[in-house]
This record gives structure tokens, C-alpha cells and sequence, in this order.
């Protein structure tokens, strides 16, 4: 057991002058009075947050989800630490079935194991999405949603995937949303080419969330809004890429007045070229050129991030007119609401003790992850 002191401490709700004591995996109390005989933790004066969870991301440093590999998603793992993340959900792309499969398979064997940032599972985004809004992902591997496809792609690890990205208006889309939503599995809506009442009918059916909103779906318009429309007139929750490249910081201050802190989540949909040098990199068996930290395929389509999440945070806090406790909400509770891990993403007794320490400008000094010292 041990108290972590000193530091101002970021509730779900605001920041508070209390000590945070943790016994073995989880937190005991946030108090003002540090019980004696136990080891103390100096923050001095450091910001004390629940640890980032990131769940749309495709790699960092070198190293990619579709690589299939421990290597890998140990790699992004270690990597996660440094921006303060903790937990994170694989993500891997359209590509052709053996590809998405060994990379479903590679998670499974891979949770528990790596030692970096927890992996929590894995996001799935594709192959079933629209060929009008595919972005980045390779059109000719594209499929119809179906059950039986799904878990051909899974290899029998299904329950490693916890969040599906896909297009609603697809040919028996509807049906798999609810049988996905009857298996615990979280559907998101994107690379969609959805009308305003095709998005609706996804979200009356299971939807629970929108990918990376604004990019890879219909637009809003005054006589057709659009999936981007749904997005706007209903309760789901809404990714959000703050990098100021993929989304015009005015147009994300737009959605989070709309939707509301509640309802929004941070994510960076990193690729394997996020914290490397400019150059050339691969993303699903297509050239990715990367320069000033923008990543565009060949003809100049944008290909994923190279965003962190602390500097999505502080990006929140910097552009979008949003407290560090709303931020840091939207980089945690959030996203481990949606996913339904409701003892992760707060400082809060019970939970937990996923924890780092920053400061004023978002620099990740220190974190413990399941109560264990990381850095």
C-alpha cells in the first residue's frame, strides 16, 4: 500500500488537493489524511489523472497491428507509456482475410502479456465499410457485414474484440449491429456513406458511437444531414481526432457544443509512423508519406495520424475551450465508458490504480499501471 501526495488530483469533475492511496491493484481512497505506516509518493505539486485509454489506434514507433506479431504489439505497447496511456485497444484495417485474421489471433495470444501499456482488446475497423468513404482503406478487401464472416475473421478469438468500426447502410448491416450489440461488442459508425435516415436506423439498431467524426462520412447538409447528422441528433458518443489537421479545431468546438463533453472521446488513430522522422511508411500494403507530422497516401488521401494522446489532450485544453479535468475525461471515463469497463478511467476509490502523473503542459512525468511503477 502506498499514498500518493502532494499532487492536484483530477476528478471525473474537477481538480482536487487530496492524496490518493493505493493497495495493490486498486485505489483505496482519495483523502486528506494518508493513513500511517504506509509509503508516500511525493507528486510535488504534479497533476495526479487516471492513465489515458486510447482505443483507435493503428501503431506507433515503427511497429502496426496488421504486423501480427508480439513484437509488435509489445512495441506499441512500451511505446504508450510516454503519453501517459495506459490501456489501449489494437486496431487493425481492411485487408484481406488471412492479414485481419492473424492480427485478431496475435491480440488474443498477446493479452496479459505485453509490457507496456495494457492491451484491452481490439478494435476492428473494417473490412465492412463503404466503398465511398473508405479513406485509407483498401477498397478491393472491402465485405458485406455478416456474422458468419466476422467470425471467420476472429480465428475463434471474437472475444478479443471489444469495438467495430462499420458502415450501417451496407446490406445486412442492421442484423450483424444487433447481433454484435447481443455479444457485448461495441459498433461504431464510420468510413460510412450513410444518409441522415440510414445512420438513424444504425443507431436505432446498436450503434453506440462514431469513428473519428467529420472524416470517412457524409457531411452535414440543410436538406440531407447526413450520417455526420445522426451524429449531431443523437446521444452516441463521437471520436474525436484534435490534431487540427484531419478536423479544423472551430469545427470540433462545433461538435463538442453539440454533444457535449459527455459524449466526446479523444483519439489519435496513430499509424506506425507516429513518434518516427519524416519519410515513407507502409499502412495495409500502401505508401504512406509522411512530412510536418501529416500522413497522405499517394494520391493524397490522409492515411491515420501521427498524433499522441497527451498532445491530444493538450490540444483540448489549448483549442477547443475545454477544462484539463473535461480534457482528461475525454482522453479516459469516456472511453472506458463506452467500452464498459466502468472500474477504469477515474480516480475514484475501487477503481483501478491506473494512474499518471504530468505537468502543466500535459508532459508525462510518472505512471503506475494496476498499481505497479511504471516510470
Amino acid at each position: 500500500m502506498f499514498a500518493i501526495k502532494n499532487g492536484k488530483v483530477i476528478l471525473k469533475d474537477g481538480i482536487v488537493d487530496k492524496a490518493v492511496v493505493v493497495d495493490r491493484d486498486r485505489i483505496a481512497d482519495v483523502t486528506d489524511t494518508v493513513p500511517g505506516l504506509i509509503k508516500e509518493v511525493d507528486a510535488r505539486g504534479m497533476y495526479v489523472a487516471p492513465g489515458f485509454i486510447e482505443i483507435h489506434m493503428h501503431g506507433r514507433k515503427g511497429y502496426d497491428a496488421m504486423d501480427a506479431s508480439y513484437e509488435a504489439l509489445n512495441g506499441i505497447s512500451e511505446s504508450l507509456i510516454a503519453s501517459g496511456v495506459t490501456g489501449f485497444l489494437t486496431t487493425t484495417m481492411t485487408m484481406p482475410e488471412d492479414n485481419i485474421r492473424d492480427a485478431v489471433v496475435n491480440a488474443g495470444k498477446s493479452m496479459g502479456k505485453v509490457k507496456g501499456a495494457k492491451l484491452l482488446g481490439l478494435h476492428m475497423e473494417g473490412p465492412f465499410i463503404s466503398k465511398e468513404h473508405k479513406g485509407a482503406q483498401p477498397e478491393e478487401y472491402i465485405q458485406k457485414p455478416s456474422m458468419d464472416e466476422f467470425l471467420k475473421l476472429c480465428g475463434g478469438y471474437e472475444d478479443v474484440v471489444k469495438l467495430i468500426t462499420l458502415a450501417p447502410e451496407a446490406e445486412g448491416a442492421l442484423e450483424f449491429i444487433r447481433q454484435l450489440s447481443d455479444r457485448g461488442i461495441v459498433v461504431s459508425m464510420g468510413h460510412t456513406n450513410a444518409t441522415y435516415d440510414e445512420a438513424m436506423k444504425g443507431i436505432e439498431a446498436g450503434v453506440k458511437s462514431s469513428t473519428h467524426t467529420y472524416n470517412g462520412m457524409k457531411g452535414l447538409h440543410h436538406r440531407e444531414p447526413g450520417a455526420l447528422g445522426a451524429v449531431f441528433d443523437s446521444d452516441i458518443f463521437a471520436e474525436m481526432i484534435s490534431d487540427g489537421f484531419h478536423v479544423h479545431f472551430a469545427a470540433l468546438r462545433i461538435l463538442l457544443k453539440v454533444k457535449g463533453i459527455e459524449k466526446s472521446i479523444l483519439i489519435t488513430d496513430s499509424l506506425r509512423a507516429a513518434g518516427m522522422e519524416n519519410g515513407v511508411y507502409d499502412l495495409g500494403g500502401q505508401q504512406v508519406n509522411v512530412k510536418d507530422g501529416q500522413a497522405r497516401l499517394q494520391d493524397g488521401t490522409i492515411a491515420g495520424s501521427t498524433l499522441t494522446l497527451d498532445r491530444a489532450v493538450y490540444n483540448a485544453v489549448n483549442h477547443l475551450g475545454v477544462t484539463l479535468p473535461q480534457a482528461v475525461r475525454m482522453a479516459s471515463y469516456n472511453p472506458a465508458q463506452l467500452l464498459g469497463m466502468d472500474d477504469m478511467g477515474e480516480i475514484k476509490r475501487g477503481n483501478m490504480a491506473d494512474i499518471i502523473l504530468f505537468d502543466e503542459n500535459i508532459n508525462v512525468k510518472g505512471m503506475y499501471i494496476s498499481g505497479e511503477k511504471v516510470f
